[in-house]
């Protein structure tokens, strides 16, 4: 039986033993293709790593930037800092 990997932040699941995808493409929740300098919205409300505030849904977030590993998009986000979890 495959043990699964639990970020504490999003909740999101991965098998330790899977092969990191090199060069996958990145989409939204709509299914478009990401890329890095897009401008997206946030589509549910995120907490924010180690504040009590949150990042409401409808946020427009400006630059983004795509990365390799289990969290795709890494972005700035005004009034709450950076957000390396992912959106």
């Amino acid at each position: 039986m495959d043990a699964l990997l639990i970020c504490p932040e999003c909740g999101h699941e991965w098998s330790a033993d899977e092969t990191p995808d090199t060069g996958a493409e990145v989409r939204d929740s709509v299914g478009n293709l990401l890329q890095d300098g897009d401008t997206v919205t946030v589509i549910k409300d995120l907490k924010v790593k180690g504040s009590s505030s949150t990042v409401k849904v409808g946020t427009k977030v400006r630059g983004i930037r795509l990365v390799e590993g289990d969290h795709n998009i890494d972005c700035k986000i005004p009034g709450a800092g950076k957000n390396p979890c992912g959106l």
